[in-house]
């Protein structure tokens, strides 16, 4: 049994179906500026483009402009949690408003794949972190013009995706009249880092706060969670402050589990605002982010970066609020 492939309908095809000239079609099909084509052509060659199929050999277009519109964001290694993902999604739908394409990839140590960046000709290459110079070094030599933050650039972007939800939490809690509080940062070590920014922010609300101290730091997961507890029980804790709504919830589990009072004996606050802060009962206080907002700030830095505008110098940063519920 013969099979036989299907031919690439070109613009050639469209030109020999209407009997119009293969310039015409290809000013039609790339909206080339400044021709003069009648709005009855122009109709034409979309309507009968579209009736046989054609479609946009997306390489060979990329060969003739110099452009890929395609904008490879480099993830470090965290895991893909609530606000990461809206993140991306948000990025990603206002990238593609404006014609680009996103593509995340996580390099990882040891890895035999050729870089996409090498592979993808991208036009904008971004992180979430700075990159470091060896990094940039090799964007470079594989011939990306755009990369965001660009570290070795004065006018280089840095994201920022630290807010002030940690100093929010602290407030929150000492608003309610929590004097002792204790941090729960994550146990997995991808979040380390982060973990230990949000801490420094708690921290420095705390200082600012008379008569309020940080009384312990503890590492929780889901398994473990009525180990640190204990701990902060201990300390003489009455408040917690939750690297995120995980964290919190694990904690707030634990406590429920061993009959713990919460708030009664020690208020809990997340960070985050994810979809189970509301569900959990009693529902969690959180701090909610406008992670949304940073997505499209993202996309728009790309498109800036891609069209060669200087990148603004200052890092946005999140608008974030307390939602209060009963775990405080």
């Amino acid at each position: 049994m013969s099979t036989t492939a299907t031919k690439r309908v070109t613009a050639a095809d469209v030109a020999r179906s209407l009997g119009v000239s293969r310039a015409t079609v290809g000013f039609v099909l790339n909206d080339t500026p400044g021709q003069k084509i009648s709005d009855a052509t122009r109709k034409r060659v979309l309507a009968e483009a579209k009736r046989l199929g054609y479609r946009a050999n997306t390489a060979a277009r990329a060969l003739a402009s110099g452009r890929s519109r395609i904008v490879l964001l480099v993830m470090p290694d965290w895991p893909l949690d609530h606000n990461l993902r809206t993140n991306l999604d948000e990025a990603s739908l206002a990238l593609d408003e404006a014609g680009y394409s996103l593509v995340t990839v996580t390099p990882h140590a040891g890895g035999k794949a050729q870089p996409l960046w090498e592979t993808l000709s991208p036009d904008v290459v971004m992180g979430l972190t700075p990159f470091s110079r060896e990094q940039i070094e090799r964007f470079r030599a594989a011939g990306v013009e755009h990369i965001v933050p660009d570290t070795s650039r004065e006018d280089g972007f840095a994201f920022d995706e630290l807010s002030d939800g940690p100093a929010l939490q602290v407030q929150h809690l000492v608003g309610r009249g929590r004097t002792r509080l204790a941090f729960a940062a994550p146990a997995d070590p991808r979040l380390a880092e982060l973990g230990e920014l949000r801490r420094r922010v708690a921290l420095a609300a705390i200082e600012q706060s008379p008569g309020v101290e940080l009384v312990a730091t503890v590492i929780v997961d889901q398994d473990s969670a009525a180990t640190p507890l204990a701990t902060v029980l201990d300390a003489g804790a009455d408040g917690i402050v939750a690297y995120n709504d995980d964290v919190a919830a694990w904690m707030l589990a634990a406590a429920l589990r061993g009959g713990i009072p919460v708030p009664g004996r020690v208020a809990i606050v997340g960070h985050d605002d994810t979809p189970i802060a509301a569900l959990l009962v009693p529902s969690l206080s959180s701090v909610r982010v406008d992670i949304a907002g940073l997505g499209r700030y993202f996309a728009q830095m790309a498109l800036t970066a891609a069209d060669g505008a200087p990148i603004p110098t200052s890092s946005p940063k999140a608008r974030t609020e307390l939602i209060a519920r009963e775990t405080s």
